[in-house]
Formats: C-alpha cells, sequence, structure tokens
C-alpha cells in the first residue's frame, strides 16, 4: 500500500516538473476567501490565452522545484497557493493575475514565479506583467531600427534628387549653347 502511494506522489511530481518546463512562466499566487464565481471566471480567461490554473498541494510543487535544482521557492510554499502556467506567452499568466490581484486585494495575492531557470520575486512579477507581449515588443523594436534606417533612405534620395537636378541643369545649358 506504502508502495502505491509513493508511485502516485512521484507520478504528480513528474506531471508538475513537466508543466514546469513546458511553462513560459510559472506564477506563485495565494487565494483565500475567493468565491466560486470568481475562480470560474478567473479559469475561463486563463484557458482564453492558453494558461493553466491548478492547485497542487504545496510539499509536491516543493519536491519538483528542489528536484530541478530551485530552492528559493521554498519559502513561498505555504498556506492555500495555485499555480499559473503560461504555455504560449510568458507575460498572459502574470498580466491576468495582476489585474485579478488588483481587483481582490485582501484574497488573491501574487507570491513570485519562476522563469528561465530563475525564481522571480512578487515584484519581479508584477514588473513582468506589466511587459506587452513579445510581438509587441518586437514591433516596437522594428519600429526603433526601421526609423534611422528611413532617414537614411530619404537623405540618400535627396543627394540623388539634387545630382539629377544638377545634370538636368548642365543638359538644358549645353543644349541652349549649341
Amino acid at each position: 500500500m506504502k508502495e502505491q502511494t509513493l508511485q502516485k506522489k512521484q507520478a504528480v511530481v513528474d506531471e508538475i516538473k513537466s508543466a514546469i518546463e513546458q511553462a513560459q512562466s510559472v506564477t506563485i499566487v495565494a487565494y483565500k476567501g475567493i468565491t466560486v464565481e470568481s475562480i470560474t471566471e478567473l479559469r475561463n480567461q486563463f484557458r482564453a490565452e492558453d494558461v493553466v490554473y491548478k492547485v497542487y498541494k504545496n510539499t509536491m510543487v516543493r519536491r519538483a522545484f528542489n528536484d530541478m535544482g530551485v530552492t528559493e521557492l521554498d519559502d513561498l510554499l505555504n498556506g492555500p497557493n495555485a499555480f499559473i502556467f503560461s504555455n504560449k506567452e510568458m507575460v498572459d499568466g502574470p498580466k491576468i493575475a495582476a489585474k485579478f490581484a488588483q481587483d481582490n486585494k485582501e484574497k488573491f495575492q501574487i507570491l513570485g514565479g519562476y522563469m528561465d531557470g530563475h525564481a522571480m520575486s512578487s515584484e519581479e512579477m508584477v514588473a513582468l506583467s506589466k511587459l506587452p507581449a513579445k510581438e509587441v515588443l518586437l514591433s516596437m523594436v522594428l519600429r526603433g531600427l526601421q526609423g534611422p534606417i528611413s532617414g537614411l533612405a530619404n537623405a540618400s534620395q535627396g543627394v540623388l534628387r539634387k545630382a539629377v537636378y544638377a545634370f538636368n541643369a548642365i543638359k538644358e545649358k549645353k543644349e541652349e549653347a549649341a
């Protein structure tokens, strides 16, 4: 009987490790006294963004993180916690959680998280939630790069235009002289 229990627990730990490894970011939140309607609404928001909201035993999550060599989050894994796995974009889960936490300050708090092999504090997770999506960041970078390039193109067009006018004026003078 004890052997079966250990196998079941190890299966849960393996599931958690797999979820952590596949996620772009993991957000740890504390919840207390939230209504079923609020949690259902929150889960629907997460589902729409391909984010998984799960409640696991803290000991199982601690073991999964420790197996991965992460011990910095051990202090956060107390009390009623939920875990948010952002699978598509690293900012999706923290963004939804931060908005919900703002609306439910006493009942829902971001405790910390994990991203790219590093434990993150609650402040870092909130800062991450304020970042735009990857596509928006890329478009901002490209727009920033496009400015100098288009300026160079416009400047070189002006030089070419002036050269054409000069050659045209020389041509007209020679035609008048002939």
